[in-house]
């Protein structure tokens, strides 16, 4: 089978402007950047909403890798192809994976949006602007440091980081304006990568200019030196400026899938350390647009649908109709314990320890009241018997398994998968409810969180995380929702427990509030807000060839 960029660069794509005409825009009602990338009228997103929305979400990845963004772009091909007006919805991709271990994120074989080097490097320079808008956030505070601090605020209390779209480990902790002076005033700094900026959660977030405005500034930067203050943006006079560098970046993006259909990328937090969802305008627009929209969140059901169902839904008004879990056996033999090098022979036994996981993922989605169906993304060497045996499992719990085979076949591979969905929209049976309420106290919504979606006894707090949670309390922060940062490879806060353990507490060893994105996070294990990269970057296989195409894109 041809690479995946192999694949994109094969299909001749729709000028955006056809794309465009079909979900109702005239020539003068986008901005084009070329012929295949446009920006669409922030206004959109202010329509009445007509059509109805459909999660995406997986299991815990494995090496083994799952396909939740290749099956929600087949998926959405597939609705395409019997007949629906549909819109997908998905975040933009990062630079840090795309040259790390990930690499793209744009789908995969014959279910992808494109244009796919476009998507996965500079696209439409969102990223760029998110970051210039928080670099500037972070000149203008040292500035103010510098120009005799009339804010009063505490060098050792900053909390606004810097930020680079790029795994870097070495910039986890650093020393800026070494030596003071005409420098600066020396200080401790640290580095997170653009998806954990919260100038991108509020992008994600915000539901209009007035509201990124309002949100960029109640952006906290660190406390005063009297009394412990919080220190806003605002108060440095930035958020005008910031504004400005995000006055298109705000707006989503249309381009289309590999089979031409309409698809709406914007904004790129990740699952693991920030809400892991594409932004609210984006998704509101798709809702104005069209019957269907699908749209997927970051890792599995405990990550990115969590924060999805408790943070997005909740801040943005929307109300799920059906949710699609995607599962491999692949996947599920490694959370039985099997070794990736074992997995293309059949093994029930390993398979049938990995299902125990499999049914947490889907309680995870059905306890916020949202009928959900198991996507099975079918590899080679999977048996019917391996197949057999994860649909038995999951009709004891009520639940349907669809083969998917849209990666080897597109749209094509899921209009089973698609019939299903729409199945259960014209079902109707919905209740969604996010699961705790959110005025309720910072450490009993984690608890909430850890026994209900997690599978855990409960939290436990480092000294400073208990400080953390009472300063955050005090000033205001306290009734907001909380966006919890941990491995993606563990329902648990360590990355080495598969399948679903029981019998365990998370470590809470960091609180901090994103007062602009409104909400607070708590960090879990070693979870890290600035990833490396692996011994082998896949940057060491890219390259531009002699005709100027870009090779070992992935």
């Amino acid at each position: 089978m041809l690479s995946d960029i192999e694949i994109a660069q094969s299909v001749t794509p729709r000028p955006i402007a056809d794309v465009a005409k079909e979900l109702g825009f005239g020539a003068d009602d986008i901005d084009l950047y070329g012929k295949y990338k446009a920006k669409i009228p922030l206004d959109v997103s202010q329509r009445p909403a007509r059509g109805k929305l459909v999660l995406v979400t997986a299991i815990s990845p494995t090496p083994a890798g799952e396909g939740k963004s290749t099956v929600s772009v087949g998926l959405a091909q597939a609705m395409r192809r019997i007949g629906t007006n549909v819109v997908l919805c998905l975040r933009e991709p990062s630079l840090g994976p795309v040259f790390g271990v990930k690499g793209g994120a744009a789908g995969g074989g014959y279910a992808q949006v494109i244009p796919m080097e476009d998507i996965n490097l500079h696209f439409t320079g969102d990223f760029h602007a998110i970051s210039s808008a928080h670099s500037l956030l972070s000149a203008m505070l040292d500035n103010s440091l510098f120009q005799d601090n009339p804010l009063g605020l505490d060098p050792a209390k900053v909390t606004w980081p810097r930020t680079i779209d790029m795994n870097d480990r070495s910039l986890r902790r650093a020393k800026i304006a070494v030596g003071g002076g005409t420098a600066g005033v020396e200080r401790d700094e640290r580095w997170v990568i653009i998806p954990g900026s919260e100038v991108m959660a509020i992008v994600a977030l915000a539901s209009s200019r007035a509201d990124l405005e309002k949100r960029l500034g109640d952006i906290v930067v660190g406390r005063a030196k009297d009394g412990d203050r919080p220190v806003r943006a605002r108060e440095l006079k930035a958020v005008g400026a910031m504004s400005i560098l995000l006055k298109d970046a705000i707006r989503p993006n249309l381009v289309q899938t590999l089979e031409g259909g309409p698809a709406l990328l914007h904004a790129g937090p990740f699952g693991n350390i920030a809400h892991g969802c594409n932004s609210i305008l984006a998704t509101k627009s798709g809702l104005a647009l069209g019957d269907v929209v699908v749209t997927e969140a970051g890792f599995g059901s405990d990550l990115g649908a969590e924060k999805f169902l408790d943070i997005k839904c909740r801040f943005g008004g929307l109300k799920p109709e059906a949710a699609v879990l995607v599962a491999t056996v692949r996947s599920l033999k490694m959370q039985g314990g099997l070794d990736k090098k074992q997995l293309t022979t059949e093994d029930v036994g390993a398979l049938e320890k990995g299902l125990p996981h499999l049914e947490h993922h889907i309680r995870n989605v059905q306890q916020f009241g949202v009928p959900v169906v198991v996507a099975i993304n079918r590899f080679a060497a999977d048996t019917e018997r391996e197949l057999k045996m994860v649909e038995a499992h999951a009709a004891k719990l009520g639940v349907r398994v669809v083969l998917c085979e849209v990666h080897a076949k597109g749209g094509a591979g899921g209009e089973t998968l698609a019939r299903e969905v729409l199945q259960m929209l014209k079902d109707g049976k919905s209740s969604y409810a996010p699961i705790y309420d959110a005025k309720r106290p910072i450490k009993e919504k984690i608890e909430t969180i850890v026994k209900k979606v997690y599978g855990g006894d409960g939290a436990d707090y480092t000294p400073a995380a208990e400080e953390q949670v009472k300063y955050l309390e005090s000033n205001g922060m306290g009734e907001t929702p909380v966006c919890i940062a941990k491995t993606q490879t563990s329902l648990s806060d360590d990355p080495a427990k598969l399948c679903k353990p029981t019998g365990f507490r998370i470590t809470v060893k960091e609180v901090y509030g994103s007062a602009g994105a409104g909400f607070v996070v708590a960090k879990a294990g070693t979870i890290m807000t600035m990833p490396g990269l692996p011994k082998v970057p896949a940057a060491e296989g890219m390259s531009v060839n002699d005709r100027g195409e870009i090779v070992g894109l992935s």
